[in-house]
C-alpha cells in the first residue's frame, strides 16, 4: 500500500469554445506532471470547454465535439499518470457537469455535480441535470473524492465521500471573482475539511470570461484546518503536492504559500486580467480611448496600458469649446506618463455641421439635454470610426455610479467594445487612481510610479457639455451617491433602508428612480469586468419597463 500520492495542480486558463487548444493545455500539464513522478494531473471544473460556457454546452454538436475530445485526451496521456478534468457528461438523454478520471487510455471514472448553482452569474440548472450522491473513485490503491465546485459547499457530498471510503477531497472548481470571495471560499473548505476529518485541495481555474475573472489562488487545508499550501492568485501556475500517509491518516507535505493581495490589488488585477483575455480571446490586440481629463479615463487608460502595454493603447482628445484648459493638460500628462499614443481630434467642426443640418427642426427651439447629447454622440462616432479603420477596439469609460443612474448618453460615451471600470464606484475609482500611483507590480506592463497626477484626481468631476458644469448640478455628491447605490443596488436595500442609513427620502427616491428608467441603457451597454456580487448585468437582472416604485 502506497505512503505517498503525488497530485500536480493545473491552475490554467482554458478558452471558452477552443476544445482543441483548452486539450492541449490539459496534454501539457500531463507531460509536466508525468516527469515530476506524480500519480494524479487535476486540472478544474469544466476546462474542456472552458467556463461559463452558457447555453452553449447544451447545443449538442458542441457537446458531442467536447466530449469526443476527452476520449482522445484519454487515449494521448495512456501512459503515465491518471488524468481527471471537468467538462460534460452525457448519460441517456442527460447532461451533466462532469469530472473525468482518465487512466491506461480509457475515461475510467465519472463525478457527476450534483449541486448545481442557480443564482448570480450562474444557471446551471438551466443547462445540466443534477447527478446523485456518489462514492471516491480510485487511482492506484488511493480513494479520492471530488465535490464539484458548489458541492463543497454542501455538508452531503462530502460527509458520503467519508462515509464511503474518500482518503482526502480534491475540489475542481471554476469560481469567478468577486471581491472578498477568497476568504468565504476558505471558511467553507474549512468547514469541510472540520466535517470529514479529510485533507482538502481547492483547485480553481484563472483568467478571463466576458465579465468574470476567475482568479485562481487554489490551497490545500490539512486535517484541523490549516493551510498547506497556497498557490498564486491570477496567474497561470503548476504545482506538484504530495500527501503522505501516517497513523492518523493522510495529509499534505505543506508546500509554498503565495501572499494575498489586499482587496485594492485584486480589484485592479481583475479589470487588468480581464481586459487582457478579452482582447486576446477575441482576437484584438490595440485599443483606444476617449481621454477627457478627468478620473474615469486616466484609470481606464491605466488599466489597459497595464494589460497590453503602452504601444497597443490610443488616447484621443476630442474638445469643445467648453473643454478647459486643465482637462486639456491633463490628459495630455496622463498619457504621456503612461507613454501611450496621444491624438487631437477636435469634434467642433463636425459639430457645427451637425447643428446646421439639425437648424431647420430644431428652429425656434431652446438649447437643451439635446445639444449636450450631441457632442458625448460626435465623439463616440469618431472614437467609433477610428476603431473601424485601424482595427482598435474602443473602450468605454464609465463608472458604476454613472450606470447606475444613466449619467451617460447612449450611443455617445457609452459606445464601445468593453468596460474595465463598469463596477467599480466613482469613489472607489479616486481611490484606486491613488492606489495605482503608490504601486507597481511585476505583472503590470506599464511604468511605475504616479501616473495619474493628483490634479485628475482631485478635481470636481465634470462631464464638460455646457459651461461650469458639474456632476454635482444632476447628482448627489458621489460620497452620498454612491453609498446609496451600495444599498439599492448592491444590498437590494429599500427606501427606508437608506433613510435609515441618514439619507434624505426625497434624494433617495430620485436615486431610485434613475436607476430603474436606465435600466434600457444597461441593456445595451458594452459588457465590463464583475468585481462584485451586485454588478450589472447577470447579478442584477430587472425588466427594462417597469412602474413600480418602492413607496418608502
Amino acid at each position: 500500500m502506497a505512503d505517498r500520492f503525488r497530485v500536480t495542480l493545473a491552475q490554467l486558463n482554458p478558452v471558452v469554445g477552443d476544445l482543441a487548444g483548452n486539450a492541449a493545455q490539459a496534454r501539457d500539464a500531463w507531460r509536466q506532471g508525468r516527469a515530476a513522478g506524480a500519480d494524479l494531473v487535476a486540472l478544474p471544473e469544466m476546462f474542456i470547454t472552458g467556463y461559463n460556457a452558457q447555453d452553449l454546452v447544451m447545443k449538442p454538436a458542441f457537446h458531442v465535439a467536447a466530449i469526443q475530445e476527452l476520449h482522445a485526451l484519454a487515449a494521448d496521456c495512456a501512459d503515465g499518470p491518471a488524468l481527471a478534468i471537468g467538462g460534460p457528461w452525457v448519460e441517456g438523454t442527460q447532461l451533466y457537469n462532469a469530472y473525468l478520471v482518465m487512466q491506461g487510455g480509457q475515461i475510467t471514472s465519472t463525478v457527476l455535480k450534483r449541486h448545481l448553482p442557480n443564482e448570480t452569474v450562474f444557471d446551471e440548472k438551466r443547462i445540466f441535470d443534477a447527478g446523485p450522491l456518489g462514492g471516491p473513485y480510485a487511482v492506484g490503491d488511493v480513494r479520492i473524492g471530488s465535490p464539484i465546485c458548489e458541492d463543497a459547499w454542501h455538508e452531503d457530498v462530502a460527509e458520503t465521500l467519508a462515509e464511503t471510503g474518500a482518503d482526502f477531497l480534491l475540489v475542481p472548481n471554476g469560481s469567478p471573482y468577486y471581491r472578498d470571495k477568497f476568504e468565504t471560499r476558505l471558511n467553507h473548505m474549512v468547514a469541510r475539511v472540520v466535517d470529514t476529518g479529510l485533507p482538502l485541495i481547492y483547485l480553481n481555474m484563472v483568467g478571463g470570461q466576458d465579465d468574470q475573472v476567475f482568479d485562481g489562488g487554489t490551497f490545500a487545508l490539512n486535517p484541523g484546518g490549516e493551510l498547506a499550501l497556497q498557490m498564486p492568485f491570477f496567474e497561470d501556475a503548476i504545482t506538484h503536492l504530495d500527501l503522505r500517509r501516517n497513523d492518523a491518516g493522510w495529509c499534505i507535505v505543506p508546500g509554498p504559500e503565495c501572499s494575498h493581495p489586499d482587496a485594492y490589488e485584486q480589484d485592479y488585477r481583475a479589470m487588468v486580467v480581464a481586459l487582457r483575455d478579452y482582447m486576446g480571446k477575441s482576437g484584438f490586440k490595440k485599443v483606444l480611448l476617449g481621454l477627457s481629463g478627468g478620473v474615469d479615463s486616466a484609470l481606464v487608460a491605466a488599466i489597459a496600458v497595464d494589460a497590453l502595454g503602452a504601444g497597443n493603447v490610443r488616447c484621443v482628445m476630442l474638445p469643445s469649446e467648453y473643454t478647459s484648459a486643465e482637462s486639456l493638460a491633463d490628459a495630455e500628462a496622463v498619457a504621456t506618463a503612461l507613454g501611450c499614443r496621444y491624438d487631437y481630434l477636435p469634434i467642433g467642426p463636425g459639430r457645427a455641421a451637425i447643428t446646421e443640418t439639425l437648424a431647420p427642426l430644431f428652429q425656434g427651439m431652446p438649447a437643451d439635454l439635446t445639444e449636450e447629447n450631441l457632442q458625448s454622440r460626435l465623439r463616440g462616432l469618431l472614437l467609433m470610426a477610428l476603431s473601424n479603420k485601424f482595427g482598435e477596439m474602443l473602450l468605454t469609460t464609465g463608472n458604476k455610479s454613472e450606470v447606475a443612474v444613466g449619467y451617460a448618453t447612449i450611443y455617445g460615451d457609452m459606445a464601445g467594445g468593453y468596460n474595465p471600470i463598469k463596477d467599480l464606484y466613482k469613489t472607489r475609482v479616486f481611490e484606486t487612481c491613488r492606489w495605482r500611483n503608490a504601486n507597481h507590480r511585476d505583472w503590470m506592463r506599464g511604468p511605475a510610479g504616479q501616473v495619474i497626477r493628483p490634479n485628475v484626481i482631485d478635481k470636481p468631476p465634470t462631464a464638460e457639455l455646457r459651461e461650469d458644469q458639474k456632476d454635482s448640478d444632476s447628482l448627489p455628491d458621489y460620497p452620498d451617491l454612491d453609498a446609496m447605490l451600495e444599498i439599492l443596488v448592491d444590498r437590494n436595500g429599500s427606501i427606508a433602508d437608506c433613510v435609515a442609513a441618514g439619507f434624505d427620502r426625497a434624494t433617495a427616491k430620485k436615486v431610485e428612480h434613475l436607476i430603474y428608467i436606465s435600466e434600457y441603457k444597461r441593456f445595451q451597454s458594452a459588457p465590463g469586468v464583475r468585481l462584485t456580487k451586485g454588478a450589472f448585468w447577470l447579478d442584477r437582472r430587472y425588466p427594462i419597463v417597469n412602474r413600480w416604485r418602492d413607496p418608502g
